[in-house]
């Protein structure tokens, strides 16, 4: 998720009533990332052992932290964060807030040619690993749950 100003604040319009949906909601989001996040990595992995030789998990932390190969896996550790912190904190999560979550993933996550540097990456996995392929069509019906940028407002 960006750390600009246009991220919205979880407290922002707050709904006078309960924020148990859009928490589902979040954390169902939340696993998602994370789901393709791990084949991402895996499928990282295995073209950097390719070339390189095993690594064990402690040389794995140390290449994502590290190796510019991983460096575009971390946008998705970033977003998953922040959702984190929404979740774990105090003020009530809006409708507003949890759909902007949803517009923003949905951005990040349209893998294309001609797009940012993680869209083209995105694009590239989902070309090479059927992996990316089946955990991008459980991400797809995910977003489709929840309105696109021009129907939310």
């Amino acid at each position: 998720m960006p750390t600009d100003n246009n991220t919205p604040r979880p407290d922002a319009n707050a709904d006078a009533g309960d924020d148990a949906p859009q928490k589902e909601k979040l954390v169902a989001l939340r696993n998602a990332l994370l789901l393709i996040h791990k084949t991402l990595l895996n499928m990282e992995r295995r073209d950097y052992e390719r070339d390189n030789g095993a690594v064990n998990t402690g040389e794995l932390f140390r290449l994502v932290i590290d190796d510019p190969q991983f460096a575009w896996l971390h946008n998705i550790s970033e977003f998953v964060v922040r959702i984190d912190e929404t979740l774990a904190g105090k003020e009530p999560i809006t409708v507003d807030y949890m759909r902007e979550c949803f517009v923003l993933a949905r951005k990040m996550f349209t893998p294309t040619e001609a797009g940012d540097a993680f869209q083209k990456k995105y694009f590239d996995a989902i070309q090479r690993d059927p992996a990316v392929v089946m955990d991008h069509a459980e991400l797809a019906r995910l977003f489709n749950t929840e309105p696109t940028e021009a129907s939310a407002s």
